[in-house]
């Protein structure tokens, strides 16, 4: 398991998790700092419903995961954006 820190960012406290030599910040505390605790989450998922945000997930994969399963992704892009489809972090 990897170390957290915290970082401040425009005086917001930004969770950093560092894994096998990577850092990952944590988008839900920057949702929170947005719209309040309670709903920071309802924020990131309807971030990962987007389809625009779906889109560029497959770009980068694409690029950065050799094992990318592109037949699999097409099936999610296609559902991205309606009301029925969650996508989990």
């Amino acid at each position: 398991m990897g170390k957290n820190k915290v970082i401040v960012v425009q005086n917001i406290n930004v969770t950093v998790s560092e894994e096998n030599f990577d850092d990952y910040i944590c988008i839900t505390d920057i949702a929170k700092a947005k719209v309040g605790e309670s709903r920071g989450a309802d924020v990131v998922k309807n971030w990962m419903r987007n389809r625009a945000t779906l889109e560029f997930l497959g770009t980068w994969e694409q690029i950065y995961n050799p094992a990318f399963k592109v037949v699999e992704f097409d099936h999610f892009k296609s559902e991205a954006g309606l009301h029925t489809f969650v996508l989990s972090v």
